[in-house]
């Protein structure tokens, strides 16, 4: 079951936040807000916070770049995983993918079915990992930021949490590139 290794020390990660949005600004970004917040108290490092239009070029630059960034382990966009024309933030981010993270979408349905009912087959959230960096492609909502975050980032991004976690699979990420592999 679930607990934390009190034992263990809990180790801060580097966590870029990308709002993907045609109109807001930071100011009003109650999302990446929402975000920024929970990454500071639970003692991770905000890596980087910005506002993207809904362009796949643009927001699949900016999640590459971080990728490569040493400082950033994890990226967490938020906003245009919907059904409408202007969202594109799988179509942008999921090509990138080495390894998809299909656990974390059936996770984050299953959390938001609770609190949404079955308004949660309108979000395509999605993750994976590009360049050894997780991605998770959240939704536009705070409440969904919140659902993501409560339910499934916190633990997860936590050293402690057992029976495991991402932090400490972070050292092997790249164990594919001393066999010959290569960064893209």
């Amino acid at each position: 079951m679930e607990r934390l290794d009190e034992i263990r020390p809990f180790i801060p990660v580097g966590v870029a936040v990308l709002t993907v949005s045609d109109t807001r600004t930071l100011d009003d970004d109650k999302s990446g807000r929402t975000l920024a917040e929970r990454i500071a108290d639970a003692g991770h490092r905000l890596a980087d916070r910005r506002i993207v239009t809904d362009d796949a070029g643009k927001i699949a630059g900016i999640v590459m770049d971080w990728s490569r960034d040493p400082a950033i382990d994890v990226v967490i966009t938020t906003g245009g995983t919907g059904f409408t024309g202007r969202d594109v933030t799988p179509e942008a981010l999921e090509p990138l993918f080495q390894k998809r993270m299909d656990g974390f979408s059936e996770v984050f349905h299953r959390i938001s079915y609770d609190k949404i009912g079955t308004s949660t087959i309108q979000s395509r959230a999605t993750a994976g990992l590009i360049n050894q960096t997780f991605v998770f492609v959240l939704p536009g909502s705070p409440g969904a930021c919140r659902d993501a975050w409560d339910g499934i980032l916190r633990a997860q991004l936590d050293y402690r949490h057992m029976p495991c976690n991402f932090v400490e699979i972070m050292p092997r990420l790249d164990e594919h590139l001393r066999r010959g592999g290569t960064l893209t």
